[in-house]
């Protein structure tokens, strides 16, 4: 028998193949562009998963719009949500500026609303002080509680080294557990997870108590914690944008080789605005104490600090913006108490932040489209274009 030698014919390479090459610049619409694109492409996910489960998702989104802008009253608790997420979106977002990743806009937010309940149930300030004391102790006990669990990561980082990820992250069950002990613990009510009731000179004044004068503001929820949160926006917006410190800061994001060559002193600069970063998410905690609660107790933030990244991630870092997108996941927060099951707010969420970090290999990449010709066998030479 003859055996038959079957010959192999050479494998024809792909006509059209798609490469990955870095973008020396990007164009100034591609980031907004990438941003408005993984938004609707997490919606379109979301939208996927809902219908999966026997939902119908413009119900649901609907639903969202109508439950959290559809008359004043409504639109007056999302801003109350989106208080907290403001000030620690701006926390998030003015690290990240940086590249310092600080994971821990919760826990300095746990902090922050222990050192600003002390004020009141140690007692820092005494009993029947002047409302405009009280809260001012609050606010400034609210910013230091929140530095000082910022600053820990923060010399961890410059000191030894240490992923400040890991670090903010393992502090956040940390200042959990810290709010634990004293709602448990010596400042229980009664054995319950939650201390006494602040005194009235503690509260953050609120809309609705101006309705005897303006009928209109008669049920609205909206605290002074929102006036300090725009306030906020604006000294950060000016510290980054208008300042020589904000400059160091975004050098040292933007290129940390040149801001050391440059003298820019980067650990020093770290340091700072670990602390400033973690002051701002304490001052969230004391809004929600002083504003909403008036008390510290167990679970009182559902995870402003966890959806302040995603806050900050959408607003690519940008102080002003944080307030409108806050603002949006206010509403989905405030609508995720009438959506069933509960989690398909955090699951949205999840799923924007996913796009968002998947978006981000565009920004620095781009994909070149390579035609080979008919000859590229033998000839290495190929047809490039750009997509």
């Amino acid at each position: 028998m003859t055996a038959v030698q079957r010959t192999r014919l050479p494998r024809r390479p792909a006509a059209v193949r798609l490469r990955l090459e870095p973008r020396l610049t990007a164009p100034r619409w591609l980031s907004p562009a990438l941003t408005i694109g993984a938004l609707v492409v997490a919606l379109v996910i979301s939208g996927a998963i809902l219908a999966a489960v026997g939902a119908d998702p413009l119900r649901v989104y609907a639903h969202i719009v109508v439950s959290s802008f559809g008359d004043i009253g409504v639109l007056s608790d999302t801003l109350v949500k989106a208080t907290p997420l403001i000030l620690a979106g701006l926390a998030c977002a003015l690290a990240f500026r940086m590249r310092l990743w600080n994971i821990g806009a919760e826990g300095q937010l746990l902090f922050g609303a222990w050192a600003a309940s002390a004020v009141v149930l140690a007692p820092v300030v005494p009993a029947g002080a002047p409302a405009p004391i009280t809260l001012g102790a609050m606010l400034v006990a609210g910013f230091l509680g929140g530095a000082f669990w910022g600053l820990i990561p923060g010399v961890l980082r410059t000191r030894f080294g240490v992923n400040e990820i890991i670090a903010t992250l393992m502090l956040n069950s940390i200042a959990f557990a810290w709010i634990q002990f004293w709602v448990f613990g010596p400042w229980t009510e009664g054995g319950f997870q939650m201390s006494a009731k602040f005194p009235p000179e503690a509260f953050l004044p609120r809309l609705a108590d101006l309705a005897g004068a303006v009928p209109a503001f008669r049920g609205l929820t909206v605290h002074g914690g929102f006036i300090i949160a725009l306030v906020a926006v604006a000294i950060t917006w000016f510290i980054v944008h208008r300042s020589a410190w904000g400059y160091e800061i975004r050098l040292t994001g933007d290129n940390p080789r040149a801001a050391r060559y440059a003298g820019i002193r980067i650990s020093r600069n770290m340091l700072l605005v670990f602390a400033v970063s973690g002051g701002l998410a304490g001052i969230a905690g004391m809004s929600e104490v002083a504003g909403v609660v008036h008390r510290l107790q167990d679970n009182f933030s559902p995870g402003y600090g966890y959806t302040a990244i995603i806050v900050a991630y959408l607003a690519k870092f940008h102080p002003l913006r944080v307030v409108p997108v806050a603002i949006l996941f206010g509403g989905l927060l405030l609508a995720g108490r009438e959506i069933q099951p509960s989690g398909v707010p955090a699951m949205i969420q999840g799923t924007i932040l996913f796009c968002l970090i998947a978006s981000e290999v565009f920004l620095r990449y781009r994909v070149a489209v390579v035609r080979r010709s008919p000859s590229a066998s033998t000839s290495p030479s190929a047809a490039k274009t750009e997509a």
